[in-house]
């Protein structure tokens, strides 16, 4: 699988999604946004980073890039697309996904470890983890609380779409282990096909023994 890691300006965590999807055996590639998806793309992800500076809203102006057509079409296709962090923005900015990555509750940046229930362990982003386990990896955002109306919550909801949320090292979802206040603590959720997907903590920051966090080699394995 060549999985296109697409690089807008501004983003800082492409190269590390490269390593960390080369990690876990996957063939990685670094696209610039203006060139558009190479045709031996078999799987996308958007990085973390702060594209155009997050000018207007984190994401919104990475969301209008062309490119994005392409990624809307791959995933279309059935081709694994992954969001993370301000990809996760620009996921939810250009309608991957539902709902919408908003200043946090705490109003400030927040860099820290933090524990995650998978909440389906049916997908290809979650094979390697069993429903309810607890899998920790880093956050670094300042706009990571997760916003949705409330009928698409409840569609979200009943149709298995949450993947991940925030917990205590317990597996208990409660309003301390919210590090950003997001609605029912979301963390990761799926688009209309199980094959996208957005999260705000940072899988690919979580693959190398040596770094002394590894669970997030299973998020990223969709793609090995």
């Amino acid at each position: 699988m060549t999985v296109s890691v697409v690089r807008f300006g501004g983003s800082n965590c492409d190269r590390d999604a490269v390593r960390a999807l080369e990690s876990v055996g996957a063939d990685a590639q670094l696209v610039w946004h203006e060139d558009g998806l190479p045709e031996d793309t078999t799987g996308v992800v958007l990085p973390g980073g702060f594209s155009y500076g997050d000018y207007l809203r984190a994401g919104a102006m990475a969301a209008q890039s062309p490119i994005l057509d392409d990624v809307r079409e791959a995933a279309g296709d059935g081709v694994p697309v992954l969001g993370v962090c301000n990809g996760a923005q620009i996921g939810c900015e250009a309608g991957l996904t539902p709902g919408a990555f908003t200043t946090n509750a705490s109003a400030r940046f927040q860099c820290e470890r933090v524990h995650l229930r998978v909440e389906n362990a049916d997908t290809p982003w979650t094979a390697a983890y069993d429903e309810g386990d607890v899998i920790e990896l880093p956050i670094a955002h300042g706009e990571g609380r997760f916003e949705v109306a409330e009928p698409a919550y409840d569609d979200l909801v009943e149709s298995d779409r949450v993947l991940f949320r925030y917990c205590d090292a317990d597996g208990d979802v409660t309003d301390d282990a919210n590090p950003n206040g997001s609605r029912g603590a979301v963390a990761g959720v799926l688009g209309e096909r199980e094959t996208v997907a957005v999260m705000m903590p940072h899988p690919e920051r979580a693959t190398l023994p040596e770094l002394g966090l590894t669970d997030g080699r299973g998020v990223l394995g969709a793609f090995a």
